[in-house]
């Protein structure tokens, strides 16, 4: 399994920084939304979608993620909001309430809620590869945050986060997840990364706010798993699972991060 998890990790990391920083706007676009459909594809197989509603809702989405683009539309405000207040206020609500998804109306949306966002969040986090580095600034947050979690966890992790929704996450991994982006944080701020022209108080505010919802984003993709029964949302990335797996963290600090830009 870590020899899978290494090789696949070998050529992921590779091909992301090379469609990050090369690549033109029309295909980091497509490559954007090939990520986000094939996430949420694995989101259908949580939610019991049969093959055709899976055809629908992927070629559907598809189609206005085209026109979209050719249309240079911007998500509206009022999207980005609902979007913030998913992740800041129904998310924990979600988590609590261990709310289950099934093949409806609802089950639809939410799917739309978690990929859309996250598509035009990292296109307009990125119209071109001069915007390379900052996307890539907050993409390491969510992946310190996550790393660092884990690997203090498992040195010294003994209460349990949330037991029911993720058995193996504990209170001193998010604590050392939180410390870790704090410190990379004050650093990436004073090379004007990420927050530049804030305050290092609201840096490390929006640092606390973002390490809380990559946690949700991991809790949240882990309890739709549990509740359809399914350990990984798919096996398209050997030893890694799927990829809903891999960008659940990153589809939640995006959507917020974007957000906040769009709003404010």
């Amino acid at each position: 399994m870590l020899k899978q998890r290494i090789l696949t990790a070998l050529v992921l990391i590779p091909l992301m920084l090379l469609m990050l920083f090369c690549s033109g706007s029309f295909l980091w676009a497509a490559f954007s939304a090939l990520i986000a459909l094939i996430a949420l594809w694995e989101y259908g197989r949580l939610a019991g979608l049969n093959a055709q509603q899976q055809t629908h809702y992927l070629g559907g989405t598809a189609f206005f993620m085209l026109t979209a683009y050719l249309g240079n539309w911007q998500l509206p405000s009022l999207i980005w909001l609902i979007s913030l207040g998913f992740w800041l206020i129904a998310m924990p609500i979600w988590l609590h309430q261990k709310w289950k998804i099934s093949a409806n109306a609802q089950g639809f949306a939410l799917g739309w809620l978690l990929m859309i966002p996250f598509w035009f969040a990292l296109i307009q986090l990125r119209p071109n590869s001069d915007y390379a580095a900052h996307l890539l600034a907050v993409m390491i947050l969510v992946w310190l945050a996550d790393s660092a979690a884990y690997f203090v966890g498992c040195a010294i992790g003994k209460h349990k986060l949330a037991p029911v929704l993720s058995p193996k996450k504990s209170w001193e991994g998010a604590i050392g997840g939180l410390v870790a982006v704090l410190i990379y944080v004050t650093y990436a701020q004073s090379q004007g990364w990420l927050f530049a022209g804030q305050s290092w108080l609201v840096a490390m505010l929006a640092s606390v706010i973002l390490t809380f919802v990559s946690i949700g984003g991991d809790l949240l993709e882990s309890w739709l798993k549990r509740a359809a029964g399914i350990k990984d949302s798919s096996n398209l990335l050997p030893g890694h699972g799927g990829v809903f797996d891999r960008v659940d963290s990153l589809i939640a600090v995006l959507a917020v991060y974007a957000a906040v830009q769009s709003i404010f």
